[in-house]
């Protein structure tokens, strides 16, 4: 079974696409999903589908949850052993599947191996494009709000974030300055405090024959921080700005 929660929740059982109706059974596979294989207690359970307000049956309650769950498990695929993929343990619930049929563990093991191969550029770019493909919008989008599942959107969307700044660090390494202009704007004007982007932003323009636009790139993104965090730039991006201004090659 393939669990997918890189946007709004997808389960897919040998090509038969199960359909979730219900904020909280989404928020049962999606909490379970994100341990696969491990027992995620039924307190944890119960804390993240009602927070600090459970009902008083809360247990009964997750356990009736639980069952219609394996139901509509088992009845969507036209499987009925697939309800025996949410196992009950001796403290909660395991979801019976490999990280690897999760989207979300997929993506961040994927970011991760990048730190390997970081010496070839071309295949850092080639494994981040398929990894960054499996984004189909804000992940865990309908999955309700509970702590666990908002922790784990913010530890993705920063994933997400990284795996951008190491894409587009392979595509500068590529020589790829022109082509890759339109894609970091759209990142720079979105994180105006990410000063990553920043410098990436004014790498490119620099290399694109735009240096003044690199030169006004780094004066909005130090007037933003000023404003709004009451910092001045890192020395990286200000030692960036000094070679970029003083048309030194060192700008790459």
């Amino acid at each position: 079974m393939q669990v997918n929660i890189l946007g709004a929740m997808e389960i897919v059982e040998d090509g038969v696409s199960v359909a979730l109706a219900g904020e909280k059974l989404r928020a049962i596979i999606a909490t379970l999903a994100l341990s696969p294989g491990v027992s995620v207690s039924s307190n944890d359970l119960i804390d993240e589908l009602w927070g600090e307000r459970p009902p008083k049956n809360a247990a009964n309650s997750l356990q009736s949850h639980i069952a219609r769950l394996r139901r509509i498990l088992a009845e969507g695929s036209g499987k009925p052993q697939v309800r025996e993929i949410i196992e009950t343990s001796s403290s909660g619930y395991i979801l019976r599947i490999g990280a690897c049929d999760v989207d979300a563990l997929r993506f961040e093991q994927s970011v991760a191996s990048t730190e390997r191969i970081s010496h070839v550029p071309q295949q850092v770019a080639d494994r981040l494009d398929e990894a960054l493909a499996l984004w189909r919008g804000p992940a865990l989008l309908d999955a309700g709000a509970g702590m666990i599942c908002r922790t784990a959107y913010a530890g993705l969307e920063e994933t997400r974030l990284i795996a951008h700044e190491r894409l587009i660090d392979a595509r500068l390494a590529l020589g790829e300055y022109q082509g890759t202009v339109p894609e970091i704007e759209q990142l720079y004007m979105q994180y105006p405090l990410r000063e990553r982007f920043c410098e990436q932003f004014m790498t490119a323009l620099y290399h694109s024959g735009r240096q003044a636009e690199a030169l006004d790139a780094y004066q909005r993104t130090r007037h933003r921080l000023a404003h709004d965090l009451g910092l001045e730039p890192s020395e990286r991006l200000r030692t960036r700005f000094q070679r970029i201004l003083n048309h030194s090659r060192a700008g790459r």
